[in-house]
């Protein structure tokens, strides 16, 4: 277990927070193996009609641990026993509404578990990106497929490639965002909009969100993805992409081919 995940349930709405504000909330291991118990429970437990994820300072998540993926890229095991990809799968099969409260910077995960949320609620001033190929990787959390049915091949390619932040106003005009919001009001408005679904029909909710997605497909999706990224984790590519980004500075890649 870890403490930088914290859950409270209330009126039908189960909160995740990721509370490693002085880390940006970047997510470890452990910190996914609580969300991947709380996102099971949202499915599972009738008290829960809806689900929200938030973050604990000024940014919703820096994504993923950096000093995790070092560790992780010298081990030989296979990426589909890391904690990430049973919270990815508890995200593909989640049939009850999912909303997600972001202020600051949203990186990586921390964008991309948005295309699983139902209802999205950004600060204005947010700052959104997936720069997986910066870090010599590739996409996760079935957003190879997710999100340029958001955004368009064109503009979810130039996400992915140039890695370049998005934001608020930008998430909203492109359809990756419900809402966006003085950063202020963002916690508010997410839970406006968290107590209106749990006031809905539970069943029906669930039914028509199972009718919207395809989990199977979403599922065998990641796993391909996994196959990608577990590759590229472990290339020299992504060993000088985590050294340059740990020495803050830009990665050479002139000699990868």
């Amino acid at each position: 277990m870890t403490d930088h995940i914290k859950t409270e349930l209330s009126n039908g709405v189960l909160t995740v927070t990721l509370a490693r504000p002085d880390k940006k909330n970047a997510i470890t291991q452990a910190m996914y193996a609580a969300m991947s118990d709380a996102t099971e429970r949202a499915r599972t437990d009738d008290a829960v009609r809806v689900l929200v994820f938030r973050g604990e300072g000024d940014s919703f998540s820096a994504g993923n641990d950096i000093a995790d993926f070092i560790a992780i890229g010298s081990m030989t095991g296979e990426p589909l026993d890391m904690s990430v990809f049973r919270f990815l799968k508890a995200l593909a099969d989640l049939d009850k509404p999912a909303v997600a409260a972001v202020r600051g910077r949203a990186v990586g995960i921390g964008l991309t578990l948005l295309l699983h949320c139902d209802m999205v609620v950004v600060a204005e001033d947010a700052l959104l990106s997936a720069p997986f190929i910066n870090l010599a990787l590739a996409p996760e959390a079935a957003s190879s497929m997710l999100l340029p049915a958001v955004l368009g091949h064109q503009r979810a390619f130039e996400v992915f490639a140039l890695g370049e932040p998005i934001d608020g106003r930008t998430a909203l005009a492109w359809g990756l965002a419900n809402r966006a919001v003085p950063a202020d009001q963002v916690e508010a408005v997410a839970a406006e909009l968290a107590a209106k679904l749990a006031a809905r029909a539970p069943n029906s909710i669930r039914k028509t969100k199972a009718l919207m997605r395809d989990a199977e497909r979403l599922w065998a999706l990641m796993q391909r993805e996994a196959v990608a990224f577990g590759s590229q984790m472990k290339s020299p590519e992504a060993m000088e992409a985590f050294m340059a980004f740990t020495q803050k500075r830009a990665p050479d890649f002139s000699k990868a081919g």
